[in-house]
């Protein structure tokens, strides 16, 4: 039998599988706020009392993080279980008041905790956006977050890049020509697609390069404000670039 094409169900199975929610819950506790993602969230959320919604908040290193910097009113939703209830486990042990649903981020608003919700802004970190397989999904997430956001409410989310280095666009180039040849992984569905294994457990990620951001937000009710590597931020700490790959992080506003 082929391998079979990568799903969201599978995703789910991923991140819920004992491998990964240890892995997450470790770096909740341990690791906390990048350097990186907290100067970006304190340049563009500056209201810490205003209703912010974290998606894909897995097992709540940046949610409870941000309640210790104060920001009061947080909402924070992931479809895998198993990190929810991280979340919930370390919010209570931090004593940090955080609402956590379980949710899918291409069904939010159809969800009873968020269908009349209006927040003032959202963030989705650690390229969890990239992790929702197929682009009209990926667009579809987008659409929802901006149906559950207040006009001109902020998003902040992180992508990789498959330009931001020469090794990545050599790299990028070969992967090219395995698609041109019908020889990519049979399990990945559009190009840009990676899946990859380690002691972590396994991973889909899709890597886009800026033009497919900049157009999906167009066409999905974000305008586009700013962008930047991460190296361009702040300087990360050893353990962060261990976690963490280069990723560029984006800022749009709800139109």
């Amino acid at each position: 039998m082929p391998p079979r094409p990568i799903t969201a169900a599978q995703v789910r199975r991923d991140f819920n599988d004992l491998r990964a929610v240890v892995h997450y819950a470790k770096a909740a506790h341990e690791l906390g706020l990048w350097a990186s993602e907290r100067l970006m969230i304190e340049r563009h959320f500056p209201d810490r009392a205003a209703p912010l919604l974290e998606a894909g908040c897995g097992a709540g290193r940046v949610c409870v993080a941000l309640h210790a910097l104060g920001y009061q009113n947080l909402t924070a939703f992931d479809f895998a279980q198993e990190l929810v209830d991280q979340a919930i486990a370390l919010a209570a042990e931090r004593r940090a008041s955080i609402a956590f649903h379980h949710a899918d981020a291409t069904k939010l608003a159809s969800h009873p905790a968020f269908a009349s919700a209006r927040f003032a802004g959202a963030f989705f970190l650690f390229n969890g956006l990239m992790q929702i397989p197929l682009r009209r999904n990926r667009r579809r997430a987008l659409r929802q977050l901006a149906a559950v956001c207040a006009p001109g409410a902020p998003l902040l989310f992180t992508t990789h890049d498959r330009d931001h280095s020469p090794a990545e666009r050599v790299s990028w180039r070969l992967e090219a020509l395995r698609w041109a040849e019908g020889k990519q992984d049979p399990r990945l569905r559009e190009f840009g697609d990676r899946r990859f294994s380690d002691d972590c457990g396994d991973t889909f990620m899709h890597l886009p390069d800026r033009a497919e951001i900049l157009a999906d937000l167009a066409a999905t009710g974000w305008r586009h404000a700013e962008d930047h590597l991460r190296r361009e931020l702040a300087k990360e700490s050893a353990s962060v670039r261990a976690f963490s790959d280069e990723c560029r992080f984006w800022v749009a506003h709800r139109a």
